[in-house]
């Protein structure tokens, strides 16, 4: 079984209950190892837009990851994603951060379709810093460990605001 990192966003509706949900499908798809505290965060990219509410697991999968990929994009949909702009607000959003210590890219035609691990993850703490909550020391292959990473984007810190009063997992203490 190979470990997963999966980074949650919402910003549309009732962003804490999308990201339950999707934790709660995927729940059903992969045996969920640890999840991090939420984190309200500034959005990138797309500035005008409301802040997000970021959260990050860890989950152990038989699936590969283009299957995995499929399971992740099904449960966007099931939470109620809408298609937007890109970077622009949505219901759910789920990316596979790692798979493992694998580095891997899948093309259809010149289309990238899955990068792992994810490459923006260096430039983005909204996933750093739930990162670190569950897998400190996870090697990013070719990307380098999640702790160090972090420390990278103290620029960004102001904008990562942790939500103590948002609870995703009835199983963390």
């Amino acid at each position: 079984m190979a470990l997963a990192l999966i980074a949650l966003g919402s910003n549309v509706g009732d962003a804490s209950a999308h990201l339950r949900e999707a934790i709660d499908l995927l729940s059903r798809e992969i045996d969920i190892v640890d999840v991090s505290e939420a984190y309200e965060t500034e959005p990138m990219y797309v500035l005008d837009q409301p802040k997000f509410l970021n959260a990050a697991l860890s989950g152990r999968t038989e699936l590969g990851p283009m299957r995995l990929l499929g399971v992740l994009k099904r449960i966007e949909k099931e939470v109620g994603r809408m298609t937007r702009e890109r970077y622009g607000p949505r219901e759910v959003d789920l990316d596979l951060i790692a798979y493992g210590s694998l580095m891997y890219q899948f093309r259809e035609h010149k289309d990238l379709v899955l990068e792992v691990p994810h490459p923006r993850t260096p430039e983005r703490r909204f996933v750093l810093q739930p990162l670190r909550d569950i897998a400190p020391t996870f090697m990013l292959p070719g990307l380098g460990r999640v702790d160090s990473l972090l420390e990278a984007t103290k620029d960004q810190e102001a904008s990562v605001q942790r939500r103590v009063d948002v609870a995703l997992s009835l199983h963390r203490v």
